[in-house]
């Protein structure tokens, strides 16, 4: 295979994103990142590069390990990517955000205490 390939190509190859369209429209928006930089979709990929990728509110990091230049079979495209993505964390471990109607105003008293306890900071 040839010596580099187009990030957008490389993100559909592997499965990151259903079409190549798709690849190309997340680098457009800032969505796919190489070695750290903001990648353009015609940006050329070597073996060893890391590839961020922004999927539904989580990174994604890959690091290149084979060179693609057309989709492939599932095994043989998680064979062509190391990946380093740290786990998501479990809806048990994400905390809550209290949430007030915009415009209600100043929150009462009351208000400020159910917020005090809802983050875990309840007075003595």
């Amino acid at each position: 295979m040839s010596g580099s390939v187009r990030v957008d190509v490389w993100v559909w190859a592997v499965r990151c994103v259903k079409t190549r369209s798709a690849g190309t429209a997340a680098c457009r928006a800032g969505h796919v990142r190489v070695n750290g930089a903001t990648a353009k979709a015609a940006q050329q990929l070597k073996v060893g590069d890391e590839v961020r990728v922004r999927l539904h509110g989580f990174d994604r990091i890959l690091v290149v390990r084979q060179l693609l230049m057309k989709r492939v079979g599932a095994e043989i495209a998680a064979a062509a990517y190391e990946d380093l993505t740290p786990p998501r964390p479990s809806p048990m471990e994400v905390q809550l955000v209290p949430v007030r109607d915009r415009g209600s105003g100043r929150p009462t008293k009351r208000d400020r205490r159910e917020i005090d306890r809802l983050r875990g900071r309840e007075l003595p």
